[in-house]
């Protein structure tokens, strides 16, 4: 298999106040198309076998600024369901949860369309993601900072909350590939965002 390269979407209002945006469909800041545009030559000239987006708008409208025509969209992309923190900050949370963290304690639960999911709710879609891609060539995921988190720990071979360890900043790109058959971070938040 080629390298995964992953490419979290540019700034949004709620990625720059640090609020969760998990199903809240947010367009790009200025700065986050920006971010966006800069990863471009990143891409450019790679041998891309494939390339999938999240359904969601800032990282469709982040895919089609690097430069990716036609990428799938694929639903297991989308961001994590925050239940009843979407649109909450941390330190909002924090105030009536002390020490509460996303990867160890999960969400609070939201409405019926949106109950939230747990960090093994998560993994099971970057191992079904991870399951579909079969390719020599590059592969090219654009998603959200927290499912790349996930994503990139399941590939690893760690558990779902091992993303915690990951940190990703918007309008970056990442590459995991091999070194001598065992799965490595090549590269890790390359772009003017980090």
């Amino acid at each position: 298999m080629g390298d995964l390269l992953l490419v979290r979407h540019g700034e949004t209002e709620w990625s720059l106040s640090g609020r969760h945006t998990g199903w809240t469909d947010l367009p790009l800041t200025e700065n986050g198309r920006k971010e966006a545009e800069q990863l471009a030559p990143l891409i450019r000239g790679l041998r891309v076998g494939a390339a999938f987006v999240s359904p969601l708008r800032r990282a469709r409208e982040t895919a089609e600024l690097i430069g990716l025509h036609r990428p799938r969209v694929e639903d297991d992309l989308r961001e994590w369901d925050y239940g009843a923190y979407e649109g909450v900050t941390t330190a909002e949370i924090q105030r009536t949860h002390p020490g509460w963290f996303l990867f160890d304690d999960g969400v609070a639960p939201g409405p019926p369309e949106h109950p939230g999911e747990t960090p093994e709710q998560v993994g099971a879609r970057a191992d079904r993601i991870l399951a579909e891609i079969d390719t020599d060539a590059d592969v090219v995921l654009v998603a959200h900072g927290h499912v790349l988190r996930v994503l990139t720990a399941r590939y690893l071979g760690l558990a779902p909350s091992a993303g915690a360890h990951f940190r990703l900043a918007t309008g970056t790109l990442s590459r995991l590939g091999t070194e001598h058959g065992r799965p490595v971070i090549a590269e890790w938040n390359v772009g003017a965002g980090a």
